[in-house]
C-alpha cells in the first residue's frame, strides 16, 4: 500500500519519535517558517512537553535550565537565519558546563546559500567552537536507508550529549519547500512511514574508565598523601550529587584534610555539626599571608569546576604543593596552569579507590596540628563574619544574602546569579543542614540568561529562589513572558545597586576618571513599573522584616514574585573589606 506524504514532515516525525523513544521529554521552540516541519513534529508528540517562546536567546537558556534540573537532553528548535545565532550564549554555557542539549536548526537548501535569499546565512557548523558534535543532515532522504541513517543520527546525538562527551550537540536540517504537512511531495510505501524507533545498546550506559591502580600518577598520589599530613581538598562548583558530597567528606575524615568548600559546591548545604572539616571561610583566612606562610599544604586534591574565589586562585598560583585535579571528562579547571596532573576519572570512583588504597597503607592519623590550625582559623573567621554582618545596617548586600539563606526552606532550589551574588555566597554562606540544591551558570560566568535558566530549573516543581543583580535581571527581561504564560512559580530577589556594583571592588575604582559612567553604568530604571507591566507581583523591600515576611508569603502562593532590594554598592563593599581585614588581624594575633 502506498500513501502520500510531505517528505520534510515524515523526516522530522521519524527523528522526533526516535528521540522520544530514548526518553527525551522536553523541547523549546520559537516561531518561524523554515522550522515548520520540526515544530509540527513536536506539536504532534504528546510525550514531549514543548515550550514556545518568541525570544530564541531566552528560550535556549530556559532549555538549559530544564536540562540542568533533569540531567536529560532537551531539544531546541529554531528557524533559519539570525535566529540560529541567538542560541549561541546558551550553547556556550552548556558547552562549558557540560549540559546536554540537542540543538536543531532549520536551514534553507544549499543552492540558496550565498544568493541573497531571505533569512539565509551560512549555518554550517556555526557553533563549531562550543559544541560536542555537529551533523548537517542534508535534504530529507525518504527511503529505508535514509530513514535508518536519520535514526542513527538521533541515537548518536543523544548518546554524545548525555554520555560520551556530555554537552550540546548541533544538528542542521535543510528543507526545500513546501514545508506544510498537508502539501504532499511524495508517494511512498506505508511501511516506510511506519518505521519503528531503534533501541540504545546497553553498552551506551557503561562508560569505561582506565585502570587507576596501574596508573603511575595515581600510585604517586597515594605515596604523597601517605607522606603528608598537610593536605587540602578543594570542592569547586559542582552539580548536586549527594553521593559525591558524602565521598568527599568521607575522604576528608580519613585523611584529616580540610575541605575548602566553594559556595556552590553543594557542600555548604545538607551538612551536619559533625562535618567540622568543611571550611567555608577560606576566602578571609587566605587574606592573611602570615597564616598561609605558617600553614603551607604539601598536597591538594581538587574536585569540581574552577573555584569562584580570587583569593583561592592567587593561593593556588603561588603554592608549592603538589596539586591534582579529578574530572570525569578530563576538563582542565586550572587557570593557574600549575597542576601536576589531571585525572580523567569519575570522582566518586576515584575517591573510593583512593580510600581503599589508603586503608591498605594503614593510614591512621590523629587530628594533626595542621587540621587544628585550619579549624581554629575557621572558628575565628566565622565569629567575626557573623558579628559584623549582623551589626550591619539593612540593606547591606552581605546581610541580605545571609538573611535569604536563613529564611528559604529545606528542599528548595537556589539559583545564584553571577557577578556579586555568587561571590557573596562564596564569601558569606554558612553551613546549614537544609537540603538546598544550588544552581548556577558558571560555565562562562556571563550575566545573560540567568532568569530564563532559573525558570527552566523551577519546572522540577520544587520551590525556587533566584538571587540576581539588577543588570542581569534587565538583560533577561524577555524571560518574564515565559513565566506568565506557563504559570511558573518562582521568587526572584533582585539586588538593585543601580549598575555594575562588582566594579567597586576592583583596583580601577579609585584610579579612573568617569568611573561611574564607563564601569558602574547606572541605569536609574524603575524596576517595579517594568515588572508590573508584565502582570507580575513586585515588592520593594526596605526592611529586614519585610524581606523575611515576603519570602514566607511567596511560599504559600504558586505565582512569580519579584522582590527588589535597593542597595549601596560602595557601602556593601566597605563591609566586605572590614570583615576580611578584621579576620586577617585576628588570625595574625592568634598565630604570631
Amino acid at each position: 500500500m502506498r500513501i502520500r506524504v510531505n517528505r520534510n514532515n515524515l523526516w522530522t516525525r521519524i527523528f522526533i519519535e526516535q528521540l522520544c523513544s530514548l526518553g527525551v521529554r522536553y523541547a523549546c521552540t520559537s516561531p518561524g517558517s523554515q522550522s515548520t516541519p520540526l515544530t509540527y513534529a513536536l506539536s504532534r508528540q504528546r510525550k514531549i512537553k514543548t515550550f514556545v517562546h518568541f525570544d530564541e536567546r531566552s528560550s535556549a537558556f530556559f532549555a538549559l535550565g530544564i536540562a540542568r534540573a533533569t540531567n536529560k537532553p532537551v531539544i531546541i528548535v529554531t528557524t533559519s537565519g539570525t535566529a540560529v545565532a541567538e542560541l549561541y550564549p546558551a550553547i556556550i554555557e552548556a558547552y562549558q558546563q557540560r549540559t546536554p542539549l540537542i540543538i536543531c536548526t532549520a536551514d534553507r537548501p544549499s543552492e540558496l546559500i550565498g544568493t541573497g535569499a531571505n533569512q539565509t546565512i551560512n549555518q554550517h557548523n556555526i557553533f563549531n567552537n562550543h559544541i560536542r558534535w555537529f551533523r548537517d543532515l542534508g535534504l530529507p532522504a525518504i527511503s529505508d536507508v535514509g530513514l535508518h541513517y536519520l535514526q542513527k543520527i538521533a541515537l548518536k546525538a543523544y548518546r554524545i550529549s548525555l554520555y560520551e562527551d556530555k554537552g550540546p550537540v548541533h544538528l542542521n536540517f535543510p528543507f526545500r519547500k513546501p514545508l506544510e504537512p498537508f502539501s504532499y511531495t511524495d508517494t511512498v510505501r506505508k511501511k516506510i512511514a511506519e518505521i519503528k524507533p531503534q533501541r540504545l545498546s546497553r553498552n551506551t550506559y557503561q562508560i569505561s574508565h582506565p585502570r587507576l591502580d596501574k596508573n603511575k600518577n595515581f600510585r604517586k598520589v597515594i605515596k604523597e598523601i601517605s607522606n603528608s599530613e598537610r593536605g587540602i581538598i578543594i570542592a569547586g562548583p559542582m552539580e548536586s550529587d549527594i553521593q559525591l558530597q558524602k565521598k568527599i567528606k568521607e575522604l576528608s575524615s580519613l585523611l584529616k584534610y580540610p575541605v575548602f568548600a566553594d559556595g556552590i559546591s553543594q557542600l555548604r548545604f545538607n551538612v551536619s555539626r559533625k562535618d567540622k572539616n568543611v571550611i567555608t571561610n577560606f576566602n578571609s583566612i587566605l587574606s592573611s599571608e602570615k597564616f598561609i606562610c605558617k600553614n603551607k599544604p604539601g598536597i591538594i586534591l581538587q574536585f569540581g569546576r574552577t573555584p569562584t574565589s580570587a583569593n583561592l586562585e592567587t593561593f593556588l598560583k603561588e603554592t608549592e604543593a603538589k596539586r591534582y585535579l579529578i574530572s570525569e571528562y578530563g576538563d582542565n579547571f586550572d587557570p593557574t596552569r600549575n597542576a601536576n596532573a589531571i585525572f580523567k576519572f569519575e570522582p566518586k570512583l576515584f575517591i573510593q579507590l583512593l580510600i581503599s588504597n589508603m586503608s591498605e597503607e594503614n593510614n591512621k592519623r590523629n587530628n594533626t596540628s595542621w587540621l587544628k590550625n585550619i579549624n581554629r582559623a575557621e572558628e575565628i573567621s566565622e565569629r567575626i563574619k557573623n558579628r559584623i554582618i549582623e551589626r550591619g545596617k539593612f540593606p547591606s548586600e552581605p546581610l541580605i544574602l545571609t538573611e535569604i539563606l536563613k529564611r528559604i526552606p529545606s528542599g528548595c532550589n537556589l539559583v545564584i546569579g553571577n557577578s556579586l551574588p555568587v561571590r557573596d555566597v562564596d564569601y558569606f554562606a554558612n553551613k546549614t543542614s537544609k537540603r538546598i540544591i544550588a544552581y548556577f551558570n558558571r560555565g562562562a560566568s556571563g550575566i545573560d540568561g540567568i532568569t530564563s535558566t532559573a525558570l527552566g530549573i523551577s519546572k522540577n516543581r520544587k520551590p525556587t529562589f533566584l538571587i540576581t543583580g539588577d543588570l542581569s535581571f534587565f538583560h533577561d527581561l524577555t524571560a518574564l513572558p515565559i513565566a506568565v504564560k506557563n504559570s511558573i512559580p518562582i521568587t526572584i530577589i533582585v539586588i538593585n545597586n543601580n549598575g555594575g556594583g562588582i566594579f567597586e571592588s576592583l583596583p580601577i575604582a579609585n584610579k579612573v576618571k568617569h568611573f561611574n559612567k564607563y564601569f558602574i553604568t547606572p541605569h536609574s530604571l524603575y524596576l517595579g513599573e517594568i515588572v508590573k507591566s508584565f502582570g507580575i507581583n513586585h515588592r520593594l523591600i526596605k526592611t529586614r522584616k519585610q524581606l523575611q515576611r515576603s519570602i514566607i508569603n511567596s511560599l504559600n502562593k504558586s505565582q512569580i514574585f519579584v522582590l527588589e532590594i535597593q542597595t549601596n554598592a560602595f557601602k556593601s563593599n566597605e563591609l566586605r573589606k572590614k570583615i576580611f581585614s578584621e579576620v586577617k588581624n585576628n588570625l595574625e594575633m592568634e598565630f604570631p
